[in-house]
């Protein structure tokens, strides 16, 4: 019995008896008085099972909330591989938080998100060597914009934003109502009504170079209205007119692909040769024309005529700086 099971076994004697004699725990686990020690610590120490030793029952018991009387309840310890990206993921992003607003509430958080993770019959020392989360290409982000930005999200107020626009290689400045921020692919935007455009639009918080809180109230644009225009197209930058790309996959790069989720909204099939065969919404092409171009000859763009002949442009100009 590894010392999961016995866990679960001394939570289940603690359950069944109003007090449990410390013989009948070796007796039930087959180890030594020492090992059942050490798990009632563990237990006590690490997962806050509120174990206690009653003098009058000569047994352990678990002491039950004098705020709701409810008894005590074995955290999961059984995670599977999305739980367990979660947690590292969090630890990993919490371990790299810079002081900010949250900071007196992150070590007790971390600490117990370390605890879950160290729960098992491995340690978090073990699992952070043997199970790595990669956090590439993220861009970092001043802290002090970040708290402006989310002060102003929750509390429905405009900013005012001096943004840096790569393509244009300049600053832009606008007025905005924040609308939510989201994390993708290792990096924060900021989802916003333009009061200059007159419409949604989404800034990485990254190329804020200013970010002043306003008085004004925040304009509230429909989550429905949110999702429709900045979430039914590919990737982050997104828009009301939606397009759809067709791309075949060359059978080998297919094995990969076919498993891949590009979009929700996507549909997909294999042609008669063997090509997977990709179907995607997209209304800005930026990020779809990166995706595409990263597996090179192994995917065509079929349709629409317009991004294929960016794509091939894409390659001509590649071909020019690395020559025939």
């Amino acid at each position: 019995m590894d010392r999961t099971e016995r866990f679960y076994k001394i939570d289940q004697l603690l359950q069944e008896r109003r007090a449990t004699p410390l013989a009948l725990m070796v007796e039930e686990l087959g180890v030594s008085r020492a090992t059942i020690k050490r798990d009632l610590e563990y237990l006590r120490d690490r997962l806050n099972a509120p174990i206690v030793w009653d003098p009058s029952m000569r047994g352990y018991r678990y002491e039950q909330s004098q705020n709701d009387g409810q008894r005590y309840s074995l955290p999961g310890l059984w995670l599977n591989s999305s739980e367990i990206h979660a947690l590292l993921s969090m630890e990993h992003l919490l371990s790299n938080l810079q002081p900010g607003l949250l900071g007196p509430h992150i070590k007790p958080l971390q600490a117990r998100i370390r605890m879950l993770l160290d729960a098992g019959d491995h340690s978090i020392a073990e699992l952070t060597r043997r199970i790595r989360v990669l956090n590439i290409a993220a861009r970092p982000v001043e802290p002090a914009h970040f708290e402006t930005i989310a002060s102003g999200l929750l509390r429905r107020r405009r900013l005012k934003l001096e943004h840096y626009n790569r393509h244009l290689d300049e600053i832009t400045f606008r007025e905005v109502s924040p609308q939510r921020l989201v994390y993708y692919r290792e990096n924060w935007y900021l989802d916003a009504w333009c009061h200059l455009r007159k419409g949604l639009r989404s800034f990485g918080v990254d190329a804020m170079r200013a970010v002043e809180l306003q008085s004004m109230k925040a304009k509230n644009v429909a989550d429905a209205m949110l999702d429709a225009e900045l979430g039914a197209g590919y990737g982050i930058f997104a828009g009301q007119q939606i397009k759809r790309a067709v791309l075949r996959v060359h059978a080998d790069r297919a094995r990969w692909i076919a498993l891949e989720k590009w979009h929700s909204a996507q549909e997909s099939h294999f042609d008669e040769e063997g090509h997977y065969v990709l179907t995607v919404p997209y209304s800005n092409d930026t990020e779809l024309l990166m995706d595409i171009l990263r597996y090179g000859s192994d995917v065509e763009v079929l349709a629409p005529a317009e991004l294929r002949e960016k794509v091939r442009e894409k390659l001509r100009s590649a071909r020019k700086v690395y020559g025939d």
